[in-house]
C-alpha cells in the first residue's frame, strides 16, 4: 500500500461526466448526480484503512450536505483482481452495510478516475452549482486512524460553503490515502 496525497485544487476545472453501474442496479450519470447546489465526488473503496477510518463521516457529512443542496456520489476504480474486498459484491454489501445517502458506482475501465485525475481512496472533488471544481481537500484530520470527536469537519464546512457562496475555500489541506490501484 502507497500513501498517496492529493493534487492542488484546481478552481473552476470542469467536472468529467460519466455513466456507471451501481451497487443498486442503476446506471448513473454525472447529471443525475449532481444536486441544486453542488456535487460532491468521492473515490472511495473497501479495502482501503484510510476509507476504513472515516466510513461513518463520509455517511454523516454526505447526508448533511443534503440540507444544502450538495449531492455525493462515490466511485471506486480499484483493480478488484489482487483486492477481492473491492469486488461490486463486496461494494453492494458496504453500501448496504453502512447505509450509503448516494450511489455507490463502479469504474471497471478506470477511466473516469483517470479523467478526474484521483490518485488515492478516499480522493474528494467538490463542485458547485455549475460542476466546476471548488474542493480538493482532506475530510478532516483522520489518517489511517479516525480522527478524535470534534476535529475540524474540512470537507463538510467547504462544500457548505461552496452550497451558500458558490465558492470553495481558499486554503485547503490535501487528502491523503492509499494509491488507487491500476490495471498492469
Amino acid at each position: 500500500m502507497v500513501r498517496m496525497e492529493t493534487r492542488v485544487c484546481e478552481f473552476g476545472k470542469p467536472a468529467p461526466g460519466f455513466a456507471l453501474p451501481g451497487v443498486d442496479g442503476k446506471v448513473w450519470t454525472l447529471e443525475q448526480c449532481r444536486g441544486p447546489n453542488g456535487l460532491l465526488v468521492m473515490f472511495i473503496c473497501n479495502h482501503c484503512p484510510y476509507v476504513k477510518a472515516v466510513r461513518e463521516r463520509i455517511v454523516r457529512d454526505a447526508g448533511e450536505l443534503l440540507d444544502y443542496g450538495v449531492n455525493s456520489v462515490a466511485i471506486m476504480s480499484n483493480d478488484p483482481a489482487d483486492y477481492p474486498e473491492d469486488s461490486f459484491e463486496n461494494m453492494q454489501k458496504a453500501a448496504k452495510e453502512f447505509g450509503f445517502p448516494f450511489p455507490y458506482l463502479r469504474d471497471e475501465t478506470q477511466d473516469v478516475a483517470r479523467a478526474y485525475g484521483a490518485v488515492c481512496t478516499p480522493d474528494f472533488f467538490g463542485y458547485n452549482s455549475r460542476l466546476e471544481l471548488q474542493y480538493r481537500g482532506r475530510l478532516d484530520e483522520s489518517r489511517k486512524e479516525t480522527a478524535p470527536p470534534g476535529a475540524r469537519r474540512d470537507l463538510f464546512e467547504a462544500m457548505k460553503q461552496v452550497a451558500l457562496t458558490g465558492q470553495g475555500p481558499r486554503e485547503q489541506i490535501a487528502g491523503m490515502g492509499c494509491s488507487i490501484k491500476w490495471r498492469q
